[in-house]
């Protein structure tokens, strides 16, 4: 049997090559446009199945898993893609998201069947197991949780606008600002893990140059102080979110 990481990895860079450097744009458009019907759509996925023949022999494979592996990762990815071309437009990185999740959750089940030593129950006791929870939890708390924290808080500051432009202007600063939170926090979360707290800083620097500056250009006071307490907010809680998995870490 084989390690699991190795598999994984192997599995992994086939994905990607073939996903994103082999696909060209025209087949793309080729399943857009023509969904069940596109050739580009089964020829894309004969493309991932065979492309893990490479792995598959370099480590020894039987013909027999060989076919296998192969059937099963052409159907799943046919079917994966099928699904993705078929939902409507909007929203791309959510669906495009869900789609390699998809994919990668098919080549990890398949490298787990060929692991040995992978089990449920080998998983769970593995020394590892605990903080691997620990830091997803801390990563997903920082995401969606926090923001309805800080969207509670701020509900109690209002921000005076004056005319429609500063409404417009106010609507995107928050939409805007919702994803901005989310790039902010995952990177202070992963330097306070990291212990690269001067990172910390850095990013917390280069995100008040940009906000700050354009808002001291176009609005006024109110504006200024609710994206000031929102970005504290968000500082206080992933440091501290990060403070606490370190302390569960050590």
């Amino acid at each position: 049997m084989f390690d699991f990481y190795s598999l994984i990895a192997a599995f992994l860079l086939i994905h990607l090559l073939c996903d994103f450097y082999l696909q060209p744009d025209t087949w793309i458009a080729s399943k857009k446009a023509h969904g069940i019907r596109s050739w580009a759509l089964y020829t894309h996925a004969l493309l991932h199945g065979f492309g893990l023949l490479i792995p598959a022999a370099i480590i020894g494979l039987s013909w027999h898993s060989m076919v296998s592996m192969v059937v099963i990762v052409a159907v799943s990815h046919f079917l994966i893609d099928w699904w993705k071309v078929s939902v409507k437009e909007g929203e791309q990185f959510k669906y495009f998201a869900i789609d390699q999740l998809l994919h990668v959750a098919v080549l990890a089940a398949i490298a787990f069947h060929m692991t040995e030593s992978a089990t449920l129950e080998n998983a769970f006791k593995h020394a590892l197991f605990p903080d691997t929870i620990m830091v997803l939890a801390g990563y997903l708390f920082i995401f969606k949780p926090s923001s309805i924290v800080i969207g509670s808080i701020l509900k109690k500051y209002t921000v005076v606008t004056g005319d429609a432009k500063t409404q417009s202007a106010l609507k995107g600063l928050i939409d805007g600002g919702e994803l901005i939170g989310y790039l902010e926090r995952t990177l202070i979360l992963t330097f306070v893990l990291a212990d690269s707290y001067a990172a910390v800083g850095f990013v917390l620097a280069a995100k008040s140059i940009f906000r700050f500056g354009e808002l001291n250009k176009d609005e006024g006071r109110s504006m200024t102080e609710y994206v000031l307490i929102g970005s504290l907010l968000s500082v206080v809680i992933t440091t501290l979110t990060g403070a606490l998995i370190k302390m569960g870490l050590s």
